[in-house]
């Protein structure tokens, strides 16, 4: 166990609180081990903030953003990073410092940086926060009680060609057409890098109850093993089911080639979680392309979406080449479109699953 060092609660008290450790429970952090002690994914860093880079905001527990200053108090979660748009990284700390990586509070360090984007926020580790025995504390301890996946939740699964395909606009659409058509909808992020955007959208969409990673105790899951990520959905989704959800859509985050979500695609006890599936994609060719690897994993789309449908050209592209018509996010929200998914979601988790569904509701010929 690494040397730890009693620190006074108004000695870290006035840290800014990343949302990554939302569920941790304060009192029990008294102490700070070595930062330079072996860390595991989802143990929590008290860190100094040194210069400013791309992320000049952290989001805290209460989902709000709050500019950073040097030297203010940060306490984040140190975890691995995944995101072409911008930073993959992995949960080390060294003695020069320390990386920013994603702005819901994820530390550690950059391998790789998307060239449009300015080098990551750098800040230094003062320690890894331990509670009153010496343990390093994990964000893992704060997950819900684990669950086993529910019997008759039906569940629709929104996966896309990669980051920014409008995965989460979709998914948000969805859950507001559903609420005004009067169900109870669980909205559910099982992958990803902690961050409470796709989480308010959710909310603000209407959804009765909404979870994403960081509540099954990861505050990210790359490079996790897939065990352990399949645990946490049905964890949520079990947790979806005892709120009284009626039906749960599920984000699975970043493309179809990422390492964990191409696994649990390829994964039949994940593939058979979901009822239907919908498909985000950003032009024709990805979802040419996307459209031809699920089908190639036994998987037919019910809905092609994502930015494409802001293109009039780019989605009449995308449907002569996938045969699936394009549906925009005002489809998606409509109550009627969103039930015709929902009952296609009942008969697909009790039955045959069925072809895509129109963009002005029913199934597609």
């Amino acid at each position: 166990m690494p040397k730890v060092t009693i620190l006074p609660s108004q000695a870290w008290r006035r840290a800014k609180r990343a949302f990554s450790t939302r569920r941790v429970r304060w009192e029990d952090a008294v102490g700070l081990a070595d930062p330079m002690s072996p860390v595991v994914s989802g143990d929590l860093v008290l860190a100094r903030v040194e210069t400013l880079g791309s992320h000049k905001r952290l989001q805290l527990e209460c989902g709000r953003p709050s500019q950073l200053y040097p030297g203010d108090l940060i306490v984040a979660a140190c975890a691995d990073r995944y995101a072409p748009d911008q930073f993959e990284g992995v949960a080390e700390l060294g003695r020069r410092g320390a990386d920013l990586l994603a702005g819901g509070g994820i530390i550690g360090r950059m391998r790789h940086r998307n060239a449009r984007i300015s080098a990551p926020t750098r800040v230094v580790p003062l320690g890894l926060m331990t509670d009153a025995g010496g343990e390093v504390i994990n964000v893992a301890r704060y997950g819900l009680a684990r669950r086993e996946r529910p019997r008759g939740l039906p569940a629709v699964a929104v996966v896309g060609a990669s980051m920014n395909a409008g995965k989460t606009t979709a998914a948000a659409s969805l859950v507001h057409g559903l609420s005004r058509g009067g169900h109870a909808v669980a909205a559910i992020k099982a992958t990803g890098t902690g961050a409470c955007g796709d989480f308010t959208s959710y909310v603000d969409a209407g959804a009765q109850f909404v979870a994403d990673f960081t509540d099954a105790g990861m505050a990210s899951t790359y490079r996790l093993a897939l065990p352990r990520i399949e645990a946490g959905l049905d964890s949520l989704l079990g947790h979806a089911a005892e709120a009284g959800a009626d039906i749960a859509i599920v984000e699975l985050a970043d493309g179809l080639l990422q390492r964990e979500t191409a696994a649990l695609l390829r994964a039949a006890h994940v593939r058979d979680a979901f009822a239907t599936f919908v498909f985000a994609a950003p032009d024709a060719m990805a979802a040419a392309g996307g459209c031809a690897m699920l089908r190639a994993l036994g998987i037919e789309p019910a809905v092609l979406t994502g930015t494409v449908s802001l293109s009039p050209l780019g989605a009449a592209e995308a449907e002569a080449a996938t045969r699936l018509p394009v549906t925009g996010r005002e489809a998606l929200a409509d109550p009627a479109f969103a039930g015709e998914l929902f009952a296609r979601a009942v008969s697909a988790a009790t039955g045959p699953r069925q072809g895509a569904l129109s963009a002005g509701g029913g199934l597609a010929a």
